[in-house]
């Protein structure tokens, strides 16, 4: 005797996976003809790029860690299958065929493509804000040892480093992962060879809008903070920036107001503030303080679920695009909460 059902009968009609699906499948079809340029014409059948994001997705969203368990789980589990789009017969993919398969999207910037075309959705829907962000950066963990950070075979002549100082990074560098630098958040806290990633949020619902990975340096934080908001400006729109007091500095708040955006900075309490009563006066001000706490729950959330406390590739190029992904994949859930909270209502 025979029976045959198919994976999609085996998934619970309020299964939670279910919106991220139709809400992925959405932002797929959108990108259907940068994706029919990915399939190779020559060679062995390759993995549908649509079915490749499909598992990447999973692969964030259970926090497995690496492509061998995650062709393992679609062996036989139902629920992956159903997801990324394979049938009860279709064969998975060898591991190494996989991650081949993988640097096709990597050279094509579909992170990117696919994540705009899920924040298209939220400005559909009417989830974001235009006019208040809030910024803020983290340390990624490299995927090497501090014994690879050794002295540079041609280190650069005395006098030559910045202003004139020689630092560690201007002699030393990490052999396994040359991007990587070695960084420590706080004067109280550990130096590790580390990246530095950086999230601009909208106010209204917590989703994340940008995301950058950079050099881990004193003045990266500043630099890519202006870097993204240059991209939200314009339009006449009155535009506040929030931030931690690691932000409260007059050359930082001075580059925002040339922008044209007021920036609620937390303000120091050790230090001259580079803001003051014209600014904290202001009811936004208070609701820009509060709303910023929402950003630390995406870099918990990335780190936790999305795996990226200590990154599992080798390069800035490579952690730049699963930092992408794994944002798009926070704002997928972060949607679906809000539309099951909005129907509890």
């Amino acid at each position: 005797m025979f029976s045959y059902v198919s994976p999609e009968e085996r998934v619970p009609a309020n299964h939670p996976l279910r919106p991220l699906r139709e809400m992925c499948d959405l932002a797929l079809h959108t990108l259907s003809r940068r994706l029919a340029k990915l399939y190779s014409r020559y060679g062995r059948p390759s993995v549908p790029p649509e079915q490749l994001l499909r598992a990447l997705l999973l692969q964030v969203l259970y926090s497995i860690r690496s492509e061998r368990l995650l062709m393992e789980e679609l062996q036989y589990n139902l629920l992956f299958r159903w997801f990324v789009g394979l049938s009860m017969d279709d064969l998975v993919w060898v591991p190494t065929v996989f991650s081949k398969n993988r640097e096709r999207l990597l050279k094509g910037d579909i992170a990117q493509a696919f994540f705009e075309a899920v924040l298209n959705q939220a400005r559909g829907k009417e989830l974001m804000s235009d006019e208040h962000f809030t910024v803020d950066g983290t340390l990624l963990e490299a995927w090497a040892s501090k014994k690879s950070y050794v002295k540079k075979e041609n280190p650069p002549p005395q006098g030559s480093g910045c202003g004139g100082e020689m630092l560690l990074r201007d002699t030393h560098e990490c052999t396994t992962d040359p991007d990587a630098r070695l960084f420590r958040k706080s004067s109280g806290g550990a130096f590790q060879l580390c990246h530095m990633g950086h999230v601009l949020m909208e106010n209204r619902n917590g989703l994340p809008i940008m995301g950058r990975v950079t050099e881990a340096i004193t003045s990266a934080e500043w630099e890519a903070a202006l870097e993204m908001l240059q991209g939200v400006t314009g339009g006449g729109r009155h535009i506040t920036l929030g931030a931690d007091t690691g932000y409260d500095y007059a050359r930082f708040a001075e580059a925002v107001r040339a922008l044209h955006v007021t920036p609620h900075l937390a303000q120091h309490t050790q230090v001259t503030s580079s803001i003051d009563g014209r600014t904290t006066r202001h009811p936004g001000y208070q609701v820009s303080l509060k709303k910023r706490k929402c950003i630390e729950q995406i870099f918990g959330w990335l780190k936790t679920t999305g795996t990226l406390r200590k990154v599992r590739h080798r390069g800035r190029a490579l952690v730049q695009w699963t930092f992408t992904f794994a944002l798009a994949a926070y704002t997928l859930v972060r949607m679906r909460t809000i539309a099951a909270q909005s129907a509890a209502a």
